[in-house]
């Protein structure tokens, strides 16, 4: 699979894929989608991008007018070519490459305050799941403007999951992509996440 940049000030730029399969880029039809939901909110926001493989979701957003993007990752062979798109697109400036365990990570409380979280792990392992409860139980990271995005397979969503703090406000599927949108809502006054976009 080619991947580029799709906007933006690096728009066209090529990315190096991480060699092997431990990785799953996201495919252009699918990051053109995002950001079109996303819309102008990426512009001056702070981008997290966790198991962020190629690196290639938060460089869009650099690409995009996003303020700063953090990139955390613990395979070698991915920081490196991490670094390397990074050089290779001009936006290492406004960025930060971590070799961390994302549960880890979320476990303490964030360096900085995130606009968007994006969440991509190794398919079928309950990863993403496991991602938003570490956000839940951390309150550090509870925060009503962070919106908090999963990438998964359509086989790994159980409409039944429920969530304490963050609401599912919208779910896209794109082939054998899934994209769930998610905020964080008072306990109290939650809707029961899961239940729209059906």
């Amino acid at each position: 699979m080619s991947l580029r940049v799709i906007a933006g000030k690096a728009r066209g730029k090529k990315l190096k894929a991480v060699p092997g399969d431990s990785t799953r880029p996201v495919t252009d039809r699918v990051k053109e989608a995002l950001f079109s939901i996303i819309g102008s909110d990426i512009r001056s926001a702070s981008f997290l991008d966790l198991f962020a493989g190629t690196g290639g979701v938060g460089i869009e957003a650099l690409s995009r007018d996003a303020d700063f993007a953090l990139f955390v990752e613990l395979d070698r062979r991915a920081l490196r070519v991490i670094h390397e798109n990074l050089a290779h697109t001009g936006l290492a400036d406004r960025a930060a490459v971590y070799r961390r365990d994302a549960f880890r990570l979320l476990s303490r409380p964030p360096e900085r305050h995130f606009d968007f979280i994006y969440i991509a792990p190794p398919q079928y392992k309950g990863m993403w799941d496991r991602s938003l409860r570490a956000l839940e139980r951390n309150g550090a990271w509870r925060r009503a403007d962070t919106r908090v995005i999963a990438q998964i397979d359509p086989k790994e969503f159980d409409a039944a999951l429920r969530f304490e703090y963050l609401e599912l406000e919208d779910q896209r599927r794109y082939g054998s992509t899934m994209l769930l949108f998610y905020r964080f809502v008072d306990g109290a006054t939650r809707n029961d996440a899961g239940s729209q976009g059906e």
